[in-house]
């Protein structure tokens, strides 16, 4: 195994020294799979261009993101400046490495747009782009070779098993009543949340190598905080909200559906993102992250109320001023 990580060391050194000035570039492409660029972008989608595939990022967006972390949980993999104190840290994560999240949640992302658009200039362009952001991973010294092929393949499974069973799953949700569709998106986002202390809990007799911590002081990367629970917390309280949301505006509106002129599909986004920005901003500076029961609490409201304004109340604004249309 030490053998094998020292070869991807070497590969990870070799884009290094390329030069320091491809540090820039590539920090922009791996900003194209983050939270952050997410949500500005994901309700763009939704609102703005094509429901469909804004409904179809969004569900990804939570069953990648949680397999990721309870997978990052299982194998307790370093980072390349964790491991080599020669890698250097252009990025700062403190979460483990494997799979690469950035590269899973590319590859799930930007697949299932390639697979609802279905048309092959498009793909490639989607392709290029998840290629990209997995190099990008490999020259800022945050993964090994193993952790973005990984990402990869998961993505890839993940939106080929969803585009499987994404109508039968429908069916089945669309027959049931409101009231339990609403109960079935909160235990969704319980057990997201639950599994995740599971997995964290199964992890507590685990010792991190302090040549680990070490290396990453020398290098002048973030500290490793592997264990934080506070993203499992977050695609939690997205399942609830969204899926919740998503649920009583089909019960009372129908299908939504990205109409109108470019200029009212625009005025759509400006609203609308101006309300998401003031509850991820906004509930931040409010709520208090202590205790860390109350915290984490607080974190699932802040997120339910961000799915919830994507799905039901901005797209109500946005019929109260004659804007769907």
């Amino acid at each position: 195994m030490e053998s094998l990580f020292n070869f991807e060391i070497g590969i990870t050194l070799f884009l290094q020294n390329l030069g320091a000035w491809l540090a820039g570039p590539f920090q922009a492409i791996s900003l194209l799979a983050t939270e952050e660029f997410f949500i500005l972008i994901l309700p763009l989608v939704f609102w703005s261009i094509d429901s469909l595939i804004g409904l179809r990022m969004a569900f990804m967006l939570v069953i990648s993101g949680s397999i990721n972390y309870y997978l990052k949980m299982i194998f307790h993999s370093p980072r390349p400046f964790w491991y080599d104190a020669s890698v250097k840290s252009y990025s700062h994560e403190t979460s483990f490495g494997l799979p690469s999240g950035h590269s899973q949640s590319a590859a799930s992302q930007f697949g299932i747009m390639a697979a609802t658009v279905q048309k092959k200039g498009f793909t490639i362009a989607m392709l290029v782009v998840i290629f990209l952001v997995g190099l990008s991973r490999l020259f800022l010294g945050m993964h090994f070779l193993r952790d973005v092929l990984t990402g990869w393949l998961l993505g890839g499974i993940l939106v080929w098993l969803y585009m499987r069973f994404e109508k039968n799953v429908a069916q089945w949700l669309t027959s049931k009543s409101l009231t339990i569709q609403i109960l079935l998106s909160f235990v969704l986002g319980v057990v997201i949340i639950l599994l995740g202390f599971g997995f964290q809990t199964i992890s507590a007799s685990w010792q991190m190598p302090a040549e680990w911590i070490n290396n990453a002081a020398l290098t002048g990367g973030a500290v490793p905080d592997p264990f934080n629970i506070e993203g499992i917390i977050t695609l939690g309280g997205v399942a609830f909200g969204f899926m919740s949301g998503y649920a009583i505006w089909v019960k009372k509106f129908g299908q939504p559906k990205a109409l109108g002129s470019v200029v009212k599909r625009f005025a759509r986004y400006l609203v609308g993102i101006v309300g998401v920005i003031a509850l991820y901003l906004g509930l931040k500076m409010i709520f208090p992250e202590e205790p860390l029961v109350l915290g984490y609490i607080l974190r699932f409201v802040r997120y339910t109320l961000i799915g919830l304004w994507v799905t039901y109340f901005a797209p109500l604004i946005f019929k109260k001023l004659k804007l769907e249309k």
